[in-house]
């Protein structure tokens, strides 16, 4: 069971999802996730001028706000475009907080004028995360946290209407979010990666989100992969990660599957051990290769390696890019030996400027950095707040750069006041 609020019809955008192809060309907008940082106007999306070519490349041309309820305090998060680039879909991080629905979907058929659809939440599970589209436009949805904010956490599915996926077939389904029967030793979800053509799929545990609430004792961190039969939607493997002090592996946020990797190898992050870990899903094991620590130039920060953030792995497959939050450095590392990553390039914004979230787009030419994380205010003990400015890098084969030409700062683009950046999509 979900609970939705709707703000179209359905009918005729259920019939209508396939009839969009994927572009060809450079995407021409960009889409920001973001909330407002006083919590008094509505969450929001805010569509971007991303046309290279444009006279107001990097400039704000329409905000779409949420309708209420539940439109104020979700904690925005990730976001992804469906495989037919017709629906974008939307997390709200602390949504449970507040009793409100915590998955998004907006209508991005006419890119410069999205439509808010619906949005929903899950009964079994919450704390949506991030979205991984399916060949059918639908979407797995990581819920990192249970109905409660503990464990386990789950992963939900929408099919190419936007239906809700139920993994039981009969009248009275007692489970509706992947697996049917989750692991009970720490299974909060965040990070979600797939290759179907090997039919494998992998998912990290991050932390377990109540406990970075107020009255909590701290945060509880996880450092595990699960490795899952991608069309059975079953977790087959947990691979928990050792860090090389023979410690557990610290808070693994995100994970990528290597694109063309014969073997489905994949990467993970310590967020607070500082070490890049691959993980190998046949022989179920993580093997760290990288120490964070040791990207030139180098940064001091309170966590070694500056904490590690989200990751994109370009088409080619032999190379890793990735934020570190406390040191504000995007690094590309080359992964042609999978065993040993070298850094090529990085891109330095200054010291606790807060690059969480990336993406590349879908020639691989432009990666967009946003600059926040989370800050849970007064509900939490999590204060990661950045400088709320969005960049674009120029991306080839062995390098990055800044795009000088791309200036936002969502401290100053909205009338309604300093805003907090998060989700990104690009058409």
């Amino acid at each position: 069971m979900l609970v939705f609020t709707l703000g179209t019809s359905l009918g005729q955008f259920g019939r209508d999802l396939r009839e969009e192809t994927t572009p060809s060309e450079k995407p021409k907008i960009l889409y920001v996730w973001a909330a407002d940082q006083a919590h008094r106007a509505p969450d929001f999306l805010a569509v971007i001028d991303f046309d290279e070519e444009s006279l107001k490349y990097g400039h704000v041309i329409n905000t779409v706000p949420l309708p209420p309820p539940g439109n104020i305090g979700n904690e925005p998060h990730h976001c992804h475009l469906n495989s037919t680039k017709t629906v974008l879909g939307c997390g709200g991080l602390l949504s449970l907080l507040k009793n409100q629905n915590g998955i998004f979907f907006f209508d991005v058929r006419d890119a410069k004028k999205p439509r808010f659809l619906f949005s929903a939440k899950a009964v079994e599970s919450s704390m949506t995360d991030d979205f991984l589209p399916l060949e059918n436009g639908g979407f797995l949805i990581t819920q990192m946290g249970s109905s409660t904010g503990m464990a386990p956490g789950r992963i939900a599915e929408f099919d190419g209407k936007m239906h809700f996926v139920s993994n039981h077939f009969g009248t009275f389904s007692l489970f509706e979010e992947w697996p049917e029967k989750p692991p009970l030793d720490g299974f909060n979800p965040h990070g979600i990666s797939a290759r179907p053509d090997l039919n494998l799929m992998m998912t990290s545990d991050f932390l377990m989100p109540s406990s970075t609430l107020m009255g909590s004792m701290g945060p509880v961190l996880r450092g595990s992969v699960r490795i899952w039969d991608y069309r059975e939607r079953k977790i087959t493997k947990t691979i928990d990660l050792i860090a090389p002090d023979g410690t557990p592996a610290q808070g693994t946020m995100d994970v990528k599957m290597l694109p063309k990797n014969p073997y489905g190898y994949g990467y993970t992050s310590g967020m607070f051990d500082g070490h890049i870990y691959l993980i190998d899903p046949e022989a179920g094991t993580g093997t760290p290769v990288f120490d964070l620590a040791t990207i030139k130039p180098h940064v001091d920060t309170p966590v070694s390696g500056g904490m590690g953030q989200i990751m994109a792995t370009p088409r080619t497959g032999d190379r890793l890019i990735l934020g570190t939050f406390m040191a504000g450095q995007i690094v590309m590392l080359d992964t042609s030996d999978v065993f040993r990553p070298k850094q090529l390039s990085v891109v330095s914004f200054g010291a606790n400027a807060g690059p969480h979230n990336i993406a590349l787009s879908e020639d691989d030419s432009r990666l967009v950095v946003t600059d926040y994380f989370l800050n849970e205010d007064d509900a939490g003990i999590i204060h990661f707040e950045g400088d709320h400015k969005v960049h674009v890098l120029k991306v080839t084969h062995d390098g990055l750069s800044e795009d000088k030409r791309f200036k936002l700062d969502f401290n100053t683009a909205f009338s309604t006041g300093p805003a907090r950046p998060h989700g990104i999509a690009m058409k």
